[in-house]
């Protein structure tokens, strides 16, 4: 039986974790201006399924998989600052074209924007922690003494809130997409292309603290 309550819940944690600014929302935002909101709200739901898996491992109690992210934290810290350079530095340096591309290679163009924030997602440790942090603060909210058929439900709206949050953030940033131009995308590419490498300092600055500390 449908829990309201339950899914309220859901969408709600599901928007939370996907609301906050970073690497994610500058790709969603610059690729929504330069290609459109489908390819925007695609690059989101690479996150989204990420975000559902973490959720997946925190509601289901799955500790296997938990203990391996505890684990191995500053390994999958490095390997996601180092990439969030390599994108940075890599968005600095791309001339764009508003309508470049997309329409040539459609599969190709969406498997690697969905494929760079799911990467992005799930070599981020702190989100799956997080949702370990919010489950188990939030009495019920996982599955141990509630059933499978709860954790499903709970999972299931957090994904729904994720792709809600980037379905809404792609069709309102495309609304400002026919006062672009070339010269206005390369000034959006520069500065997400620079956060989104001071981002991957910053993540790689922490590891460094933490190992040299």
């Amino acid at each position: 039986m449908l829990d309201l309550g339950l899914v309220v819940s859901g969408l709600a944690i599901g928007i939370a974790v996907a609301a906050p600014i970073g690497p994610v929302n500058l790709i969603v935002i610059r690729r929504t201006l330069r290609f459109g909101s489908l390819i925007g709200f695609l690059s989101g739901a690479g996150a989204a399924i990420g975000d559902g898996l973490f959720a997946t491992i925190a509601g289901f109690g799955l500790t296997a998989a938990i203990d391996f992210v505890v684990r191995h934290e500053m390994t999958l810290q490095l390997i996601g600052g180092i990439f969030l350079i390599a994108l940075g530095l890599h968005t600095f340096r791309t001339h764009p074209h508003l309508y470049e591309g997309v329409q040539e290679n459609l599969s190709g163009a969406l498997a690697r924007v969905f494929a760079t924030t799911f990467a992005l997602t799930i070599t981020n440790p702190a989100t799956m922690l997080g949702f370990i942090a919010i489950f188990g603060g939030v009495s019920g909210l996982t599955v141990q003494g509630n059933g499978y058929g709860h954790a499903a439900m709970l999972v299931g709206s957090v994904f729904l809130g994720s792709m809600l949050w980037w379905a809404g953030l792609s069709g309102f940033v495309s609304l400002f997409r026919q006062r672009m131009n070339d010269h206005m995308l390369e000034l959006v590419n520069h500065v997400s292309g620079g956060l989104i490498t001071l981002f991957g300092l910053v993540v790689l600055g922490r590891v460094a603290w933490r190992f040299f500390g």
